[in-house]
Formats: structure tokens, C-alpha cells, sequence
């Protein structure tokens, strides 16, 4: 038995060491080593080159970013509502649900918001008490405490209280806004506390494709950093006169209005202010507003709580290249004024309608946003030089600029010739523009009572109703006067006139084409 044991015994180990034998004939022959004495293999461990941190911006930025909680005075049946949302449906939850736990966070923080609004009311006149309404964020520009936030965070706050990123709580003043620009100052008192503050960038350095990285509060979640790059610049999202914004795709969401986005130098670069989303959540597409435009409008509002800005007085629209062509011009550049305000610094410099503005001070203007910014970049009072093209030339005139006011409304056109009867011979001419017109009620300018809708007139917007004032900055109040003007333009070589169209939205201008047969 012994025997029978050991014979088997020797046959195992054979076995086995012929196997090993095997597996290592078998490792040689494809090149793997031939140990197998180890059971795992190493973790991975890649040697590439590391993507820079963000971390020393971030701990360099971070005690300056604050969050902005704005509270505005409501009465008591306001405040039994849940006017933020956020509670519907949550009550179904289990209690340990994270969104349960999160909302119910939320009303305590906003329930000591409501007690400290309740504590520091000062105008006993005033009914109802202070609620939080609005979040958003901010940043020290200076050690003793002022704040750059968004106009359209404190924009309808009564009261407002900003968080340090250690979770310090300072009640703030508002000091100035400025709704043009969609900025705003608040000044917390330093009492003795020397602030951590960031600084401005010239944000004219900053290239498409740049490293930037935006700090704030979104969503109420206070210190969170996100980070991407400059996607684009100089964007017009039809805010104002004076967009110009840095686009950029780091997540920016609701919340973090007013925040910074820095440059890697830890300089503001922007002053996140939008973004384009239609779920209302960051889709990677952002707009803040220029560091070299902020720095100007923070400082005066710092120094005045008003922004001063020089005012021309003249109301513009692009010049496209039909414009440019039915006027002669070379390009389509510069800000075509529609009419100039009665009363204004343009109007009394002799600036009309029809003028095309082509530089101020010598310097082009590129379009009615340009033109916009340098005017209104320019100290009331100062005298400018303000280049136009009228009648196929050039000429400039000294203009005093004025104040821009707090509200301004369109200028009416100028009185024109009383109304004539309608000359036969001009039927033609009318009729290869797709217009039928009509005396107007009103003896100003041509009625407009039909328009052919596969004329150019109809793709352009003209409309049934609207009254053509002059063409080719000649006045008209008649067909006749129009025939005449269309003739003299194709005598002079042209082919587009200049249409000036008079709505109840305004008046803008448009180029037609005029039939050279």
C-alpha cells in the first residue's frame, strides 16, 4: 500500500513538473517571461507628463470670493409661500433621502436669514420683514471691503449679507450700480480686518484657448470652482449697448453671477454674468464681462456710486453691405445714424440722418457697439472729433459731448414736405420695388399700403403700414419723389437705394435693390 502511495506520488510530481515545463516552453515562445512564481502583476503606473494644477490659483483666490445672499422686505402672507420651489414634493421623501436632507438645510439657513433681516431692520415704516430672495456671488477689490457683484444679483434687494469662504456672515451696503453694465459695488465694514482681494487683469492679453478658472456660488453651494477654457470673445448677446463679453465653457450655473473667472495668474480676467442654456443648467457656454470694462465702471462707483458716460445723442444701426453699396462707401463699416435727438450734442454739431459715423478721434469705427463704447467710455463735457460720410463724402465735426441720460427716447424725424398727389410716371419705378404706396394720414412722408411678398422689400421687413420718410437721405412725400431720387441713383451708377422706414417701433434704414433697365 505504501508502495501504490508513493508510485502515485511520483507520478503526480512528473506530471506537474512536465506541466511547468510546458508553461515555460510555452512563455518563451510568445516572449513573456518565464517566472511564474508571482500570482499578480504590478498596478498601473503611467509616466506622462502631469496636467497643471489648479490648486495654487484656488488657495490664492478662494478668501476672496464671497457669496451674496440679498433680502428684500415681503409681508406675511408672502411669507407662508414656498416662493423658491423647492419644497413641493419633498415631503413624500424618506427622511434620509439626500434631497430631504438638502432642502431641509436650505430652510434653515434661510430661516436664519429671515430672523437676522428680522434683527437688523431699521425703517420701521417700512411693512413686512426681510427674506432672502436672491443668491449670488462676489469678490473683494479691496482690503478694507468692497465687493464687485452682478447689477442684476442686488438689483431688488433691501438688504444684503455676504459670506466669507470660512462661513463668515457680514452684513453689506449697497454703495452704486450700474444696470448698463450689469455691475455693482457692496462695502462690508472691515472693523480693523484687512480683507483678501484680488486684482484686475488686462484682459486684452487673454487669448482664445487660455486656462481659466471661475469661483462662486452656484446653487447656493458656496466655494465651488470649475474650471475650462476662453472660447470666444467679443460676444453680443443683445444685453446692451455694451456687450462685449469673454465667452467661456468652465461650468458656470445659477448662482454664480457676479463670481470671478481668473487667469492662472490669479488676476480677474472676467465677471461671470451669463450663460446660454435652455435647462437652465450650465450647457459649457458663459458670458462675463471684460476685466478692462469693470475696472472703469467699479472705480467710479466706488468713488461716485454713479457712472458718468459721455452721450452723442444719435440713434444707430449697422451698416450692412447693401447699406454701404446704396451709399457709396468702400465697406461695410461704421454706425448709420437713424435720427439724432432733439436737443442733443449730435444734433446741435450738425450730425443728421442718413450720416454714416466712421471714426472718433481719428480712430475707426468698426460698428453701432463700437461707437457705443468709445462715446460712451468718454468724460461728459470733453470735445471729440467725429468723422462722417454724407453725399458720397467725408467730412468730421467737433462735437461737446453731453451726459448720457438715465432714460432716453427715440427722437422723432424731422417735419417733411406736405404731401403731394401721386404722379403716374413713378408707378413703374414703385412697382419694381414690390411697393404700392399712398399719401399718409398724417402728411409726413409715403404710406406704404401694400408690399409684394416675393420682393426683396418683404425679405428685408417691410410692411404694410409703415411709411417710407426719405431715400437716399433725400425727404419725400410722394411717389413722384421717389421715382426722382431712384433715377438719380442709377444715373450715378448705382444700384441699391437707401430707404428710410418709419414704424410705430421707431425708424430704421434699409437697402433695396432699384431696377438699372
Amino acid at each position: 500500500m505504501f508502495r501504490n502511495i508513493k508510485d502515485s506520488l511520483s507520478r503526480s510530481t512528473a506530471m506537474k513538473a512536465s506541466v511547468v515545463a510546458g508553461l515555460a516552453v510555452a512563455a518563451l515562445a510568445t516572449g513573456v517571461p518565464a517566472e511564474v512564481s508571482r500570482s499578480y502583476a504590478d498596478a498601473v503606473n503611467v509616466q506622462a507628463p502631469q496636467v497643471p494644477s489648479f490648486a495654487n490659483v484656488v488657495d490664492a483666490v478662494s478668501p476672496a470670493v464671497v457669496s451674496v445672499r440679498v433680502e428684500s422686505r415681503v409681508n406675511a402672507a408672502a411669507d407662508e409661500d414656498d416662493s423658491f420651489g423647492l419644497g413641493r414634493g419633498f415631503d413624500d421623501l424618506p427622511d434620509d433621502h439626500p434631497l430631504k436632507k438638502f432642502f431641509r438645510q436650505f430652510q434653515q439657513q434661510q430661516g436664519r436669514g429671515q430672523q437676522h433681516g428680522q434683527n437688523q431692520q431699521k425703517n420701521p415704516d417700512d411693512k413686512g420683514h426681510l427674506r432672502p430672495v436672491a443668491q449670488g456671488s462676489g469678490f473683494f477689490v479691496s482690503e478694507d471691503g468692497y465687493i464687485v457683484t452682478n447689477n442684476h444679483v442686488v438689483s431688488d434687494g433691501a438688504a444684503f449679507v455676504v459670506v466669507l469662504n470660512d462661513g463668515t456672515e457680514l452684513d453689506a451696503k449697497l454703495v452704486g450700480k450700474d444696470s448698463r453694465t450689469d455691475l455693482a459695488v457692496l462695502k462690508v465694514d472691515p472693523k480693523g480686518k484687512k480683507f483678501t482681494y484680488v486684482g484686475w487683469a488686462d484682459d486684452a492679453k487673454v487669448r482664445v484657448g487660455d486656462w481659466v478658472v471661475a469661483v462662486g456660488n452656484p446653487f447656493g453651494l458656496g466655494g465651488t470652482v470649475t474650471a475650462g477654457i476662453v472660447s470666444a470673445r467679443g460676444r453680443d448677446i443683445h444685453s446692451g449697448p455694451y456687450d462685449d463679453y469673454i465667452q467661456i465653457d468652465a461650468p458656470v450655473n445659477k448662482g454664480n453671477s457676479g463670481g470671478p473667472t481668473f487667469n492662472l495668474n490669479g488676476q480677474v480676467v472676467g465677471i461671470n454674468t451669463a450663460i446660454f442654456s435652455q435647462s437652465g443648467g450650465s450647457v459649457g457656454i458663459a458670458f462675463a464681462i471684460p476685466a478692462t470694462t469693470a475696472k472703469d465702471v467699479v472705480a467710479d462707483l466706488i468713488k461716485s456710486g454713479t457712472v458718468s458716460r459721455g452721450w452723442l445723442g444719435v440713434q444707430i444701426q449697422p451698416v450692412t453691405k447693401d447699406i454701404a453699396e446704396s451709399l457709396g462707401l468702400s465697406e461695410a463699416s461704421g454706425a448709420l445714424v437713424v435720427s439724432p435727438q432733439d436737443g442733443s450734442p449730435g444734433q446741435k454739431a450738425g450730425i443728421k440722418n442718413g450720416d454714416v459715423v466712421t471714426a472718433v478721434n481719428g480712430d475707426p469705427v468698426k460698428d453701432p457697439r463700437d461707437l457705443a463704447r468709445r462715446i460712451g467710455a468718454m468724460q461728459p463735457g470733453s470735445k471729440v472729433e467725429v468723422s462722417i460720410w454724407r453725399a458720397g463724402k467725408s467730412q468730421s465735426v467737433t462735437v461737446e459731448l453731453g451726459t448720457l441720460p438715465a432714460d432716453q427716447s427715440q427722437a422723432s424725424n424731422d417735419d417733411t414736405q406736405p404731401s403731394q398727389p401721386q404722379q403716374p410716371s413713378s408707378e413703374k419705378a414703385l412697382a419694381d420695388l414690390g411697393l404700392t404706396v399712398g399719401p399718409s394720414d398724417d402728411g409726413k412722408g409715403v404710406a406704404i399700403t401694400g408690399v409684394d411678398p416675393d420682393s426683396d422689400a418683404a425679405d428685408k421687413g417691410v410692411k404694410e403700414g409703415e411709411k417710407i420718410t426719405s431715400v437716399n437721405n433725400q425727404q419725400v412725400s410722394s411717389a413722384g419723389d421717389i421715382a426722382k431720387v431712384i433715377e438719380q441713383a442709377k444715373k450715378d451708377g448705382r444700384t441699391r437705394a437707401l430707404f428710410q422706414i418709419q414704424s410705430g417701433d421707431g425708424s430704421r434704414f434699409v437697402a433695396l435693390p432699384i431696377n438699372a433697365g
